[in-house]
């Protein structure tokens, strides 16, 4: 797989992190309608950064303009799978700027994380999507994502808050 020709993924940088923490608080209102609270995010986006086993994050730039900011994201984290000796990489926290979308972004992040978590010997990529995300939907589906047949569940640990 390689990079749509206006676009090009690379690893995040810490420089990156101000432009991660907006995309992330942008995703969670417009997919979830929730406000997040964009320091707990910084936080969040920074321990990330300063510790790639906690997480990975890819960014997408325009070809033309290699050194602005980032118009695209994805992270990526790790679940062992027992079944298959390996690891699957999550692919979490998409987000493509609302001019920029269709144009191929996702796809090229999408190819970028796919060649790492080749390299890496991971066993497959899964993502989830909001159940009324049906834009996402239609995108995963094109790049060949199916749904597996799972329901997700979560419960937080007592004390905590949903967001």
């Amino acid at each position: 797989m390689t990079d749509t020709p206006d676009y090009a993924a690379a690893p995040a940088t810490p420089d990156d992190a101000a432009a991660l923490v907006d995309f992330n608080v942008r995703l969670a209102a417009e997919t979830e309608s929730k406000t997040l609270d964009p320091d707990v995010v910084f936080a969040g986006v920074s321990a990330a950064l300063a510790d790639p086993n906690k997480a990975l994050y890819f960014v997408a730039r325009p070809v033309a303009d290699p050194a602005g900011p980032p118009i695209g994201c994805l992270m990526v984290t790790w679940e062992w799978s027992d079944w298959r000796n390996g690891a699957f990489w999550w692919i979490q926290s998409v987000y493509v700027h609302p001019d920029h979308r269709g144009r191929g972004v996702f796809r090229t992040l999408l190819n970028h994380a796919t060649t790492a978590s080749e390299q890496a010997g991971a066993v497959g990529l899964r993502l989830y999507a909001e159940r009324e995300n049906h834009a996402a939907h239609r995108a995963y589906r094109r790049c060949g994502f199916v749904e597996p047949g799972y329901i997700v569940f979560e419960r937080c640990p007592s004390g905590t808050t949903e967001l």
